[in-house]
């Protein structure tokens, strides 16, 4: 069978220290049962819900977490005695891969209601029961034990049911997103060893059931990496046709698409997802995909675009399960746009964050204090950068006393490349360079969160443009061309790299990569988009002599 379904919200600028918003109650329309993919999960329940049960678990594949968790109560109401509806109900608390740390103690606490109502049901057939079992191990011992021990525990549990199950297709598919979540709470691995299995574990449910939500869903996850996008590629096209009802589903392609800079892809993805998210007034998903696409214009030097999306995206905070993905976007949106456009001035004067969440999301006050510690210390303003350099400790601070401590890296990295441009706005130059190349170092160990399309400006970019205002080319292109290896036809280092090279003295390298900055952004009003083009007609006049 197909299913589909939507998800509620409402979200933006808060004190790193400020409390959390809490989550209103939501309504879900019901959306259209034909469009969210092929789910066949056979249960013991009575057949009047095996097709509700069927949708709800593929509004579970594509994150609709909320209209999830309805559908599933739903079916439990529909059939009292089916004790996997609650385990679907407590799968819905959990989103493992956009906050890894964890679901907050309301969640926790609404989790195990459902698996406790889960275990008083009782009965159902074996697989049924393992999987209840399993998502236990990830609640009952909460209060006890911390969050990554029992992402493992469940990750073993799963890993258990698939071996007991092996022709289940859930089984499988669901021990892979396990192997996923545990990748995602872990510290970083750079042989990506769980995520290459979960795209292992997926595949053969990818090419033998090509309407599965999940598995298309899944590997897009598995390969959001630098060095294994390409192998998500057919899933990023095909996902959006599986289930062309969800929002979630039109956006995911575009992790890829980022990945590999194809932005066209991109901006097609994204701009669907603005307008399924608005039919089902998902609001936090409408953010996520503005942030991508927002991020797709400016690497085309779309500056108009960009703006233009910008101006029409929602303003209000986001509550509920999007909270996370939309604060971020509504954080990150405005820096990006000041920071990729390198409008100094601009950055510097961004409003101070007041209406962020704080606490464990102090990571959106940091983007705004991140860039306009850029746009004080590049523009003239030494006091002001330095004001937000210490606002930038300040979240970090915050960040670490909620364990947090992937995003207090992040904004670590942050705060060494804004106090380095700051001390290079004072003069101190060996001091500027040495902070700078340890925020790049830094970066270089951990990897970029799946709700952002990219960094505000990557550490290793701010150090390339900080060598060649310093006179050093060569070194700049060096990395320059690092960043471009990781991302490619990103507009800030295709253009930096061919400037480097020019003024290098290597012609046949500034050639080259002026050539791709006018593919990758024909349309850019730009000056060095302009530049780029002038740079090739002397090129050309040159090799024809022709003065």
């Amino acid at each position: 069978m197909r299913a589909s379904v939507p998800v509620l919200i409402a979200p933006f600028l808060a004190l790193c220290t400020s409390p959390a918003l809490p989550d209103p109650v939501h309504e879900h329309p019901a959306g259209d049962p034909e469009l969210l993919g092929a789910v066949e999960f056979q249960t013991s329940c009575v057949p009047e819900v095996q097709e509700p049960f069927a949708r709800a678990t593929a509004m579970l594949h594509s994150f609709w977490y909320e209209a999830a968790r309805d559908a599933y109560q739903a079916v439990a109401t529909g059939d009292p005695q089916c004790a996997i509806a609650w385990w679907g109900v407590a799968m819905s608390y959990w989103q493992p891969l956009w906050e890894p740390q964890g679901p907050n103690p309301d969640a926790l606490r609404d989790g195990l209601e459902a698996v406790r109502a889960a275990r008083a049901v009782g009965g159902g057939s074996p697989v049924e029961r393992d999987f209840i079992a399993a998502i236990a191990t990830f609640y009952e011992n909460a209060g006890t034990v911390g969050h990554r021990d029992r992402v493992l525990a469940y990750e073993k549990a799963m890993e258990a049911v698939h071996a007991a199950h092996p022709e289940q297709t859930e089984a499988r598919v669901f021990y892979a997103l396990s192997l996923l979540g545990s990748a995602a709470s872990l510290p970083p691995d750079k042989s990506y060893r769980r995520q290459r299995k979960a795209g292992e574990l997926l595949m053969p449910v990818f090419e033998s059931r090509p309407e599965h939500p999940g598995a298309a869903h899944y590997i897009i996850h598995a390969y959001d990496y630098p060095a294994l996008a390409q192998r998500g590629l057919e899933a990023a096209r095909r996902y959006a046709a599986i289930a062309p009802d969800s929002p979630h589903a039109q956006h995911m392609p575009s992790h890829i698409f980022t990945r590999l800079g194809l932005w066209d892809d991109s901006i097609r993805s994204n701009r669907k997802v603005i307008q399924v998210a608005r039919k089902y007034g998902d609001v936090g998903e409408e953010l996520h995909g503005t942030d991508y696409l927002v991020f797709a214009y400016l690497q085309k030097g779309e500056d108009d675009n960009a703006l233009a999306v910008i101006e029409d995206m929602p303003k209000a905070p986001v509550t509920g399960v999007k909270q996370f993905s939309g604060t971020y976007a509504q954080a990150a949106i405005p820096a990006r746009y000041a920071v990729e456009r390198r409008q100094w001035k601009e950055a510097a004067r961004l409003p101070e964050p007041t209406g962020f969440p704080g606490g464990r999301y102090a990571w959106a006050n940091a983007a705004i204090h991140f860039a306009r510690a850029l746009g004080a210390a590049r523009s003239g303003d030494p006091e002001q950068a330095a004001v937000d350099v210490e606002a930038l400790g300040a979240c970090i601070e915050t960040l670490e006393r909620h364990d947090e401590t992937y995003w207090a890296t992040q904004v670590e990295i942050q705060r060494r490349a804004a106090a380095a441009w700051l001390a290079l706005a004072e003069g101190r130059e060996d001091e500027a360079l040495e902070s700078m190349r340890s925020a790049a170092e830094l970066e270089g160990t951990t990897d970029k969160h799946p709700v952002t399309p990219g960094q505000i400006v990557p550490a290793r970019e701010l150090l390339a443009q900080m060598l060649l205002e310093l006179g050093r080319p060569e070194e700049a292109l060096t990395e320059f061309e690092a960043v471009l290896k990781a991302e490619p036809n990103r507009f800030g280092p295709l253009s930096g790299a061919a400037r480097a090279a020019e003024l290098a003295g290597r012609p046949d390298t500034a050639r080259a990569r002026f050539t791709q900055l006018v593919a990758v952004a024909p349309d850019s009003r730009r000056q060095e988009v302009r530049e780029a083009r002038d740079y090739l007609s002397r090129s050309v006049a040159s090799k024809t002599g022709v003065n």
